[in-house]
C-alpha cells in the first residue's frame, strides 16, 4: 500500500490526483474525514462497490450505502433533496453528519432496490477535494476502530487494510467518534438514527 502524507492545511492537488487515478482504476483508497478514516471507492463503479462491500461484510441489498460528495450541488445529482431537506443540509454541512435521503436513479445498479442513500459532505478538505476531483461521489464506509488509541493512527490503519486498499491519504491521526446519522427521507420530520459527532441544527 502506498501512503501519501498531507502536512499542513493546504490540499496537495498532486496527491489528490494520484488517489483519483486509483479510484478510476476501480481500486479502494483510505482517506481522512472529519470523523473516522474511511475506505472509499468510485461510487459509480459497481464492481468496486461490490468488492468494498465484501471487505466490510456489508450486504448491499440490505444495508444503507453512503457517499461522500464535494458539495451540495454534487449531492443533488445523486439524491433527491426538497426545499426543507436543503435547508437542513445547508445548516449542518459540511460537518460530521450522514443524511439519509431518497436516492436518485443515476446511482449504479448496486443501489437499485435502495430507496435511500446516505450523503456525507465532511468538514475535511481532503475528503471533499477527492469527490470534486473525481467529478462524482466516493462510496464511503468507515474503517474499523479497535479499543486502543493506536487504531486511529494512519500507520495502524494501513497495516490493517494492507491487503485490500492500494493507497492511504495520511492527514494525521483520525477520530474515534463516527458521524451522526439523520434520516431525512421525510424532510418535515428529521430523525436521528445514530448519535455521533456534531450537534444537529
Amino acid at each position: 500500500m502506498n501512503i501519501i502524507e498531507f502536512r499542513g492545511s493546504a490540499v496537495n492537488d498532486r496527491h489528490i490526483a494520484r488517489a483519483v487515478e486509483a479510484l478510476e482504476r476501480g481500486e479502494i483508497v483510505i482517506y481522512p474525514t472529519d470523523t473516522l478514516y474511511a475506505l472509499g471507492c468510485d461510487a459509480l463503479n459497481a464492481r468496486a462497490i461490490e468488492r468494498l462491500c465484501r471487505i466490510k461484510g456489508i450486504n448491499p441489498d440490505k444495508n444503507l450505502l453512503s457517499i461522500v460528495c464535494a458539495d451540495l450541488s454534487q449531492a443533488a445529482e445523486y439524491a433527491r433533496i426538497d426545499n426543507r431537506a436543503f435547508r437542513t443540509l445547508k445548516d449542518n454541512l459540511p460537518g460530521p453528519f450522514t443524511f439519509i435521503l431518497p436516492a436518485d436513479t443515476r446511482l449504479p445498479k448496486v443501489f437499485k432496490g435502495h430507496k435511500s442513500v446516505g450523503v456525507r459532505i465532511p468538514a475535511h478538505d481532503v475528503a471533499t477535494a477527492l469527490a470534486a476531483a473525481l467529478g462524482h461521489p466516493v462510496l464511503t464506509t468507515s474503517v474499523e476502530i479497535a479499543d486502543d488509541a493506536e487504531a486511529v493512527e494512519p500507520a495502524s490503519i494501513a497495516m490493517h487494510y494492507a491487503d485490500v486498499a492500494s493507497l492511504l491519504l495520511d492527514a494525521g491521526p483520525g477520530g474515534i467518534v463516527p458521524s451522526t446519522i439523520v434520516d431525512l427521507t421525510d424532510s418535515a420530520a428529521p430523525e436521528i438514527v445514530r448519535e455521533g459527532a456534531g450537534d444537529l441544527l
